[in-house]
């Protein structure tokens, strides 16, 4: 965005948050991007980019986690795809079938999920999934970045006979290790590996009597290293087909990289997406970070931010375990400037860079430290003038800067700007530089430009009182203590309290006396009125505060009482269905006792019999008084229950499965495996030792065969 200088960006510590920001990536390509990040200036556009990251932001609050994205950039593999007759390497295929693996999960994750990630599943329509290449990739190179043997059937016979020929090397070597050992001409050592061939370890004097080429010599030279005439035959056998193995291997590897080339543009596609992603999730989680939520996009020019912190200083307050104070700011047409006044060292200044920084970051799709109901527009400029803007290079005064960017300001303000100047109209006479300042400001009120400036001169201050569309406000001060609150109140100016700090640093009293009588008694009489205002509405807010808190304590009081007669009226109810169910198989008894005496006194079953059924056709003709809608309803809604009850059983056990399996992924983590350890795949039953361990790829000895595989693949035994 050409119409924010850098110096903007830097007044406003933007490059700071895109620093903090770029740390949250997860890929290189990501980083460097983040850290170019411009704002936008497109309302839609923004609308795009803020409501990407909200959604990334909300995946961390529900059960739906979006996909890992992490990728290695595969930028110049990729761009081989467009040169003749090129050819990508093993690594750089295991890159490419990472991005596309990656990129087509994330596309059918929010296709799946396109009701709670409507934005990010947007950002995937121009893409399409792709079956094949990962298909062919996949024929051709094993999970351990390996050609595979069946990937031809020439590599297939050539590794064939290199298997041959490395197995009579094997015999051969074996059995003159095992004669020369014998005989006595063996350093203790008896052999070692010179350049990939099995040698001798053959004691110096007796180098004669053994047939074969020396490969050199120990230091001391006491021990010759000797490969055996047996063997050498077959050691150049197998140098011409490992040789053979290298060209076919390089032929396998040109005819897929023709196969790939017309994915060209869907792999740089995917790689600028799976960058998005990861841009997106980086803001999200600085979002988290900083407390941050999504404000209302407004097409109007306003600015309502409520509860509205600056991240930064939040960041370093937490750190030091101190509160950060919220601010409330209000723009729009009918309020377009405010003129901020009051002591140093009382908030001004950041309460500048709270609205130019959120303003920046909202542009540039990062969610913003305010409450969910601000609301914030785009602006076409935004023009700062903040702190200390002394130029050495151009020999440029204090003021004589701020005229300069005075200038700019005057042929660039107009209704999408926002403005922001510190120290408005200083460093020149009070009386002249005030004077200007006014002139300015007046012309950029009539522009319709929205800002906001800070200022100790009381015209502009009064200047703000008399026009309808522009508001003095003040840093709230503490008159007993003489401490700044860092409350920002709109609606009256502030007092500098210069006379009252003074003294407060020690200043004596007679000499602030004399100072107040050099000044002009109008100045005076107006700060003192201003200070006085302040006063009785510190005093004022005192007293709402304490009217509120006993409002907020009386509907408490109020709830807990209507609680509790809920409580008791649910348990009269109780209470009531009991007494009468009692009182039903109290009846019920009585009925079948008087049955029972008729019984004794006439002994005739029949007319017990009729007496029990017509007792119970009477029972159950109560229980069909329920209508067949309201009985299969609560048949429903059992079998709900029921269902509920079970779905949570088994994510129970599912979470449970996983806590195990994660437990048991970290324990075998932090195992450091070594040779000779018993070990077995994950999920096997067979049990090998470890032969040889390079890294994290072992071969494991079975006995009866040999496997490769890397250490996240295996358990100890």
């Amino acid at each position: 965005m050409k119409n924010i200088s850098k110096k903007t960006l830097e007044d406003l510590e933007f490059y700071q948050i895109l620093s903090l920001a770029s740390k949250k990536c997860s890929t290189e390509v990501g980083k460097k991007e983040i850290l170019a990040t411009e704002p936008r200036n497109l309302i839609l556009e923004v609308e795009e980019l803020i409501s990407k990251t909200n959604e990334y932001f909300h995946s961390f609050e529900i059960e739906k986690q979006i996909p890992n994205h992490g990728f290695e950039d595969a930028y110049y593999e990729i761009s081989l795809l467009s040169v003749e007759n090129s050819k990508i390497e093993i690594e750089g295929f295991r890159k490419i079938l990472e991005i596309n693996e990656k990129s087509n999960t994330l596309i059918q994750f929010f296709k799946k999920n396109k009701d709670l990630f409507p934005t990010l599943h947007k950002s995937t329509s121009h893409l399409e999934i792709i079956k094949e290449l990962p298909v062919e990739i996949n024929k051709i190179i094993n999970r351990f970045g390996e050609i595979k043997d069946t990937a031809s059937e020439k590599l297939f016979s050539v590794r064939k006979q290199i298997n041959n020929v490395r197995s009579k090397i094997g015999q051969s070597f074996g059995a003159a290790l095992s004669t020369y050992h014998t005989s006595g001409f063996l350093d203790e050592i008896r052999e070692t590996v010179i350049g990939n061939r099995r040698v001798l370890a053959v004691k110096s004097m007796y180098r004669r009597k053994i047939k074969g080429v020396i490969h050199g010599s120990s230091k001391t030279g006491s021990i010759i290293y000797i490969e055996p005439q047996a063997t050498l035959m077959y050691s150049q056998e197998l140098q011409n087909l490992v040789y053979d193995e290298k060209e076919e291997v390089d032929f396998i590897l040109r005819k897929l990289t023709n196969f790939s080339r017309i994915y060209e543009e869907d792999l740089n596609n995917y790689s600028k997406f799976l960058t998005s992603i990861d841009i997106t999730a980086a803001k999200a989680y600085l979002g988290r970070e900083i407390n941050a939520k999504k404000p209302k996009v407004s097409a109007k020019k306003e600015l309502d931010l409520k509860k509205a912190y600056h991240p930064l200083l939040y960041l370093n307050n937490k750190e030091k375990k101190i509160p950060t104070y919220p601010q409330n700011l209000h723009f729009d047409v009918n309020n377009r400037i405010m003129v901020i006044s009051g002591p140093n060292a009382g908030g001004k200044s950041i309460t500048l860079k709270t609205i130019g920084l959120l303003q920046l970051m909202f542009q540039s799709g990062f969610l913003v430290p305010v409450s969910e109901e601000s609301h914030m527009c785009v602006f076409d400029k935004i023009l700062t003038d903040i702190g200390d803007n002394q130029s050495i290079e151009n020999e440029l005064s204090t003021y004589s800067y701020r005229l300069k960017n005075m200038h700019k300001f005057l042929k660039k303000c107009d209704e999408e700007t926002l403005f922001l100047i510190d120290e408005f109209g200083t460093g020149s006479d009070p009386e002249l530089g005030g004077a200007l300042a006014e002139i300015f400001l007046e012309v950029f009120y009539e522009r319709k430009s929205l800002g906001a400036i800070t200022t100790h001169y009381s015209n502009l201050k009064l200047l703000a009182n008399e026009l309808p569309n522009m508001v003095n406000a003040n840093m709230e001060f503490d008159n007993k203590n003489l401490k700044p609150t860092f409350n920002l109140v709109t609606g009256e100016a502030g007092s500098s309290f210069t006379f009252e700090v003074a003294e407060k640093n020690g200043i004596p009293r007679d000499l602030i006396n004399k100072a107040k009588k050099k000044t002009d008694r109008g100045k005076v009489r107006f700060d003192a009125s201003i200070a006085k205002l302040q006063k009785e509405r510190a005093s004022l807010n005192k007293n709402s505060k304490i009217l509120q808190e006993a409002s907020i304590k009386n509907k408490q009081e109020n709830e807990k009482l209507d609680i509790l007669n809920q409580k008791i009226k649910i348990k009269l109810e109780q209470y009531q269905k009991l007494y009468d169910k009692e009182k039903r198989m109290i009846t019920l008894g009585n009925k079948v006792n008087n049955a029972a005496v008729k019984f004794f006194n006439s002994n005739k079953k029949r007319a017990l019999v009729a007496e029990l059924l017509r007792i119970v056709e009477y029972e159950n003709s109560k229980r069909k008084t329920k209508p067949a809608a309201v009985l299969r309803k609560e048949k429903r809604n059992e079998i709900s229950v029921k269902k509920e009850i079970e779905k949570k059983v088994e994510n129970i056990k599912n979470e449970k499965k996983t806590i195990i399996k994660k437990s048991k992924k970290r324990f075998l983590n932090k195992y450091n495996f070594k040779e000779g350890d018993s070990v077995r795949l994950i999920d096997s039953k067979s049990v090998g030792i470890i032969e040889k361990l390079e890294k994290n790829k072992v071969i494991i000895n079975y006995g009866s065969f040999k496997t490769k595989t890397t250490t996240d693949e295996l358990e100890i035994v």
